[in-house]
C-alpha cells in the first residue's frame, strides 16, 4: 500500500479509537451518576439508563466497524492456522464475499427501518430513535468495505492473518 494511504489509514483508525474512547467515558461517566443518585441521594435518574444502552449500541457497533482489527476477528483457529496459505485465502475470499452478501442485502431493509424510526423518540432523552439506530447503517456499510478490501488483499496474494495460540495472553 501507498505510504501516504497507510498514514492516512492509521489516522483514521486512531480518530474511530478517540469516538470509541469518548463513547465508554460517557457511558461510564453516566453509569456513576446513575449510582450516585439512586444509592447516595436516593433520586433515580430515568435517563441515564438510556444513555447508557444508546452509548454501549454504538460503541459496540462503531468498535466492531472501524477498530476492530483482522486478527482480532473469532476464527475456527484450530482450522484455519493448519491450513496452506494458498487455502486460507480461499477461505478468505468466500467467507468475505458471503458477508458482503448478507450485509448488502440486509442493508436496503435496514435502511428503511431506520428511516421510518424517524417518527419514534426515546422515552426520556426525546432523541428520534434513527438517529440512536443509524450506527447500525453505518456499521453495515464500514463492513462491506472492509470485507471487499479483504477480497481484495486475498485475490492479490496478501497473507491472510494466523493465529498462533502460544503468542495469546488471558
Amino acid at each position: 500500500m501507498h505510504p501516504r494511504l497507510t498514514a492516512v489509514a492509521y489516522w483514521l483508525r486512531r480518530r474511530a479509537e478517540n469516538v470509541a474512547v469518548a463513547l465508554l467515558a460517557v457511558m461510564f461517566g453516566t453509569f456513576i451518576l446513575q449510582i450516585l443518585f439512586r444509592y447516595v441521594l436516593n433520586d433515580p435518574l430515568g435517563w441515564s439508563e438510556e444513555l447508557i444502552i444508546t452509548t454501549w449500541l454504538w460503541t459496540v457497533l462503531w468498535g466492531a466497524a472501524f477498530t476492530l482489527r483482522e486478527t482480532e476477528e473469532i476464527r475456527f483457529d484450530i482450522i484455519y492456522s493448519q491450513i496452506s496459505e494458498r487455502t486460507r485465502r480461499v477461505f478468505t475470499v468466500i467467507t468475505a464475499l458471503a458477508l458482503v452478501l448478507m450485509y448488502a442485502i440486509s442493508l436496503p431493509a435496514a435502511y428503511s427501518y431506520v428511516s421510518f424510526m424517524k417518527v419514534e423518540h426515546s422515552a426520556y432523552l426525546r432523541i428520534p430513535l434513527n438517529w440512536m439506530y443509524s450506527v447500525f447503517i453505518i456499521f453495515t456499510a464500514a463492513c462491506i468495505v472492509r470485507y471487499l478490501w479483504l477480497v481484495w488483499r486475498a485475490i492479490h496474494g496478501n497473507k491472510s492473518p494466523t493465529t498462533n495460540p502460544a503468542e495469546l495472553g488471558d
